[in-house]
């Protein structure tokens, strides 16, 4: 953290530049649930105040998203103040409280019993299995969020370069696109293959920490993370295809500060469309006539700054049109786990991002973490409407092969 955090908490003026792009504050109206008036209740403990239940009812209710980072023109650090204010509040948690998160993070971080937990979870849905309606709120969101099952071959340990390499990188396989969306990965390794570059993909990789690292549990993040360090020495930058994913790693150096392996591998870390877009495409586009609206995850366009990277690469395949969506720095509500442990806002926020998306007229929406992917998807499905749902690398590897995505 750059600055104490009482001088971080200073920097804000009060401005409320923040409040219009604060989805709590968007849902509630409540000052006390905005990001300058939660600087204020971390003001009030700094002076004295106990972080108890209601204050840090407020604390849990922000989803992290930053897009309040972006609106900020005094440059308020709100990112590093809620992820430290976030381990205080682990820290006083109620016993129930404690008892619903190990739950849940006794299944995401873990690739392997994720996979396991997913069969039931699809099947549970899909096949229309009676009472849902009496499962516990955060078990009933995860059978509503789970996507149909997506077949990909295992990937190998190392994807060679198709043509002169270009580069050496790594790529993360992460958890939650590991276990539900395989062919995400799948065609990321193709198009980086296809753009000259060797991919690495170690199979002992693990979690990286983000969700571990943006609920405050920092010293589970940490050894995550730490076990990543080793795997993806020797590449010239570790690709990532999860927005959450890709911020985290962002930060694996303030994570692991007595590393120095932290610092090299933090140095490395590039989102799939930055890498592709600082590199130049070389591999032919062949035409995919659709309709596409863009989404920017949270944590790819506010957390890391990644914006224009993904449409420019969108925009240079014939044939296709890209629109925006309304309101597009709002958060569709998944924000990691934040829909499991807050499904009825998650559930409101959701379905206002799904009616903005299906308001573009697009056929096809397009967007980098595979949260956004469930959240948006289930969130149409319980509107009513249909549209395609796609990874950036998807419609890449479309467009290079010359398939629909």
């Amino acid at each position: 953290m750059t600055g104490s955090r009482a001088e971080l908490i200073g920097d804000c003026v009060h401005c409320g530049f923040c409040l219009p792009t604060c989805p709590t504050y968007v849902l509630w109206g409540e000052e006390m649930d905005s990001p300058r008036g939660r600087i204020q209740l971390m003001l009030q403990q700094t002076q004295g105040e106990p972080l108890g239940p209601a204050m840090a009812g407020h604390f849990d209710a922000c989803l992290g998203c930053m897009a309040c980072v972006t609106a900020c023109p005094s440059g308020v650090q709100y990112d590093k103040l809620i992820t430290e204010t976030r381990a205080m509040v682990e820290e006083v948690r109620s016993p129930a409280g404690r008892a619903l998160r190990a739950a849940v993070f006794a299944l995401f971080p873990y690739r392997r019993r994720l996979a396991l937990a997913k069969a039931p979870l699809v099947t549970y849905r899909w096949l229309g299995l009676p009472g849902q309606g009496r499962l516990p709120a955060a078990l009933r969101t995860l059978v509503d969020l789970a996507p149909p099952p997506r077949r990909a071959a295992p990937l190998p340990s190392l994807v060679s370069a198709i043509g002169p390499r270009r580069a050496r990188v790594g790529m993360l396989t992460g958890c939650v696109q590991h276990a539900f969306f395989p062919s995400v990965n799948a065609a990321t390794a193709r198009v980086l293959a296809a753009e000259g570059c060797d991919v690495v993909i170690p199979p002992e990789q693990g979690c990286c920490g983000a969700l571990s690292l943006h609920s405050g549990r920092r010293a589970e993040a940490a050894r995550f993370a730490g076990a990543l360090l080793d795997a993806f020495a020797g590449v010239d930058a570790l690709v990532v295809n999860a927005a959450g994913c890709g911020s985290a790693l962002k930060e694996i150096a303030s994570l692991l500060p007595d590393d120095p392996r932290a610092a090299a591998l933090q140095a490395k870390v590039r989102d799939l469309s930055e890498f592709l877009a600082a590199l130049g495409t070389v591999a032919p586009r062949h035409p995919v006539p659709v309709t596409a609206a863009y989404h920017d995850a949270c944590h790819l366009a506010h957390a890391q700054g990644v914006r224009a990277q993904p449409r420019a690469l969108l925009r240079e395949i014939p044939g296709l049109a890209l629109r925006e969506i309304p309101d597009g720095e709002i958060c569709c509500g998944s924000a990691g786990i934040w829909n499991v442990l807050n499904p009825a806002p998650a559930a409101q926020l959701g379905e206002r991002k799904a009616r903005d998306v299906l308001s573009t007229g697009a056929s096809l929406l397009v967007t980098a973490n595979p949260g956004c992917l469930m959240q948006i998807s289930a969130a149409v499905r319980r509107l009513g409407g249909s549209i395609r749902l796609a990874h950036t690398a998807e419609v890449l590897d479309a467009s290079i092969r010359g398939v629909r995505p």
